[in-house]
């Protein structure tokens, strides 16, 4: 197989897998909190130990990748969608520690059996809904590129 279309089919696919696992891991955390309150813990360890470490890996390999994508097809780097794209990328580190040290005040809280506030959990769904907002844009941004 041709190095660059392998390397489109693994960037492609690393934003698909991200965007899935942002989907399944905010529905994952939101059955558990009225679905199944005694499973919340395990949950929000789960997510804290497995999930969000692989999430990372996968955003900070789209920069990587999509840049070795641009480089072998030529394309010139002041593009509205390529330049509009690369400064959202960022902005997952912030959202994704933000993301992960309220879940880990979260699992603080329900390891010493304390309830959890109202407030810890709207955050929790807002750097959520904003991982998962950049994640589509980003997406949608790949998705018009001419190519």
């Amino acid at each position: 197989m041709e190095h660059y279309l392998m390397l489109r089919i693994a960037h492609a696919a690393a934003a698909g897998i991200l965007a899935l696992g942002l989907v399944i891991h905010g529905a994952a955390l939101m059955y558990a909190l009225w679905r199944c309150p005694g499973g919340v813990e395990k949950t929000v360890r789960l997510a804290r130990r497995f999930s969000l470490p692989l999430l990372a890996l996968l955003g900070v390999s789209l920069p990587v990748t999509g840049w070795w994508l641009t480089h072998w097809a030529e394309i010139p780097l002041g593009q509205f969608w390529l330049l509009t794209s690369i400064l959202l990328l960022p902005l997952f580190v912030p959202f994704g520690l933000l993301l992960a040290g309220n879940l880990k005040r979260w699992q603080l809280h329900l390891a010493s059996k304390q309830a959890v506030g109202v407030k810890q959990k709207v955050f929790a769904l807002l750097w959520w809904l904003a991982l998962l907002a950049l994640v589509v844009a980003i997406n949608a941004l790949m998705g018009i590129k001419p190519l």
